[in-house]
């Protein structure tokens, strides 16, 4: 599938969940109420209809654990997709499952109603994070059902998520590089919220859970993401796509921003500047070049990552202006005119 492909969302909240992920409230978090049905599809297909969009068209299933949901409810969702995808309406299927809602025969069933992408919820390659928030999936079974997905044909989008019970920066990297093990397609990142009607938000107010800030998630993210882009893997979603329920309080705490996307860039061209101007002298005059397309990236919201850079470096001035002819490339001119990649 073209990555500019138009979704056409259909959520089946909690449908064939059969565990309560502490952080999970799928019905607050897609403002989905009611469980989808095959008319349910045929209602997004008309709706998609009605809207101009650019590329090909991908029905895709959010929420809940769809390969878990009795094989007769399976059926008649996909079947309406079917349809669509026949009659040349739409070019693609795709779903989310559990790791350990996947084997032969459901692959086969997915193949058959011509489903090309399977997303699954990883969320953690960690053991005690994941019993920590009571996934009821182990990191073997994440291996297991990824390599059944590759080698079915599929293509494979792993679910991550950073601040979870029992989490840490070092257990988050790591879980990103045993996702890079298996070879998945592309990514979703999502830093954990604090959503209203969830048991993270009973122990959060308990204070049995420290919240997973936006600087948080920012800081570990920027670490994780170069490691994704470095081993050619796509990260396609870093963050909860805004919704008019969480940003009116469902999302009570947590790293819930509309743009944790571009705070993360920010981050990372933080870092890289930040490398670069290791050993340079206190006092000295700086400016930073990069693609025109990151000037404000680089720039940072609000000037942070000038105003810091300056502060770290005792310097006496720096700036940021365009000049490098590819995207992440920084170059570092001084006072002396002597610039560094």
């Amino acid at each position: 599938m073209s990555a500019r492909a138009s979704i056409i969302p259909v959520f089946v909240p909690h449908l064939g969940c059969p565990h309560a992920c502490v952080f999970c409230n799928q019905r607050r978090i897609s403002g989905a109420e009611k469980p989808a049905t095959a008319e349910t599809v045929r209602e997004a297909l008309r709706r998609a209809e009605t809207i101009p969009h650019e590329g090909a068209l991908e029905l895709a299933f959010y929420g809940g654990s769809f390969t878990a949901i009795p094989a007769a409810q399976q059926m008649a969702l996909l079947s309406a997709a079917k349809e669509a995808l026949d009659a040349g309406q739409i070019q693609s299927i795709r779903l989310s499952t559990r790791p350990d809602a996947i084997d032969e025969t459901v692959l086969h069933r997915l193949h058959d109603y011509g489903v090309e992408t399977i997303e699954l919820g990883a969320q953690s390659m960690d053991d005690e994070v994941l019993r920590a928030s009571n996934r009821g999936h182990t990191a073997g079974d994440v291996f297991r059902a990824s390599a059944m997905v590759k080698e079915a044909g599929f293509r494979l989008i792993l679910q991550m998520m950073t601040g979870l019970p029992g989490d840490s920066p070092g257990r988050c990297v790591e879980t990103a590089r045993r996702i890079i093990k298996c070879r998945p397609d592309g990514v979703r990142i999502y830093p954990t919220v604090i959503v209203k009607d969830t048991e993270l938000y009973e122990r959060w107010l308990a204070g049995e859970y420290r919240e997973h800030t936006v600087e948080d998630a920012v800081r570990i993210c920027a670490r994780i993401v170069p490691l994704f882009e470095r081993a050619g893997i796509p990260v396609i979603r870093l963050g909860l796509n805004p919704t008019e329920e969480l940003s009116g309080g469902a999302a009570v705490a947590g790293a819930y921003h509309p743009a944790l996307g571009e705070l993360v860039k920010s981050r990372i061209l933080y870092n890289r500047a930040e490398t670069l101007l290791e050993g340079i002298k206190p006092g000295s005059k700086v400016i930073l070049e990069v693609h025109p397309s990151q000037l404000s990236q680089m720039t940072g919201q609000h000037r942070q990552n000038i105003t810091e850079l300056t502060e770290r470096f005792s310097l006496a001035e720096l700036k940021v202006r365009s000049g490098a002819e590819e995207k992440d490339e920084i170059r570092v001119i001084v006072a002396d005119g002597n610039s560094t990649k």
